[in-house]
């Protein structure tokens, strides 16, 4: 059974940094690109990040571009999402996703999400 598991969301003051996790479980997690998708309130879902099955290759929202950065451990089976310079309108809660291949193919899995307040 395929698992997908966020952890690291909170409240942080604007300009903070917070770092989310996915711990992926019940498939090969190396052979799979993975993908962060956020939904704010009252809002449509926003993919945030992509990142390919070996690492070498992401892309990320025109939002998000030189304040995120994401990264993933295969020997952990783990996704990462480093946040800085958040600002209100990165809240929203952030669920972490599998791809259907090595690429950026379809969405298949997903997590149950993590929410992330950025607030003063």
């Amino acid at each position: 059974e395929v698992q997908l598991v966020e952890s690291g969301g909170g409240l942080v003051q604007p300009g903070g940094s917070l770092r989310l996790s996915c711990a992926a479980s019940g498939f090969t997690f190396s052979n799979y690109a993975m993908t962060w998708v956020r939904q704010a309130p009252g809002k449509g879902l926003e993919l945030v990040s992509a990142i390919n099955s070996g690492g070498g290759s992401t892309n990320y929202a025109d939002s998000v571009k030189g304040r995120f950065t994401i990264s993933r451990d295969n020997a952990k089976n783990t996704l990462y999402l480093q946040m800085n310079s958040l600002n209100p309108e990165d809240t929203a809660v952030y669920y972490c996703a599998k791809y259907s291949g090595s690429y950026f193919y379809n969405v298949d899995y997903w997590g149950q999400g993590t929410q992330v307040t950025v607030s003063s």
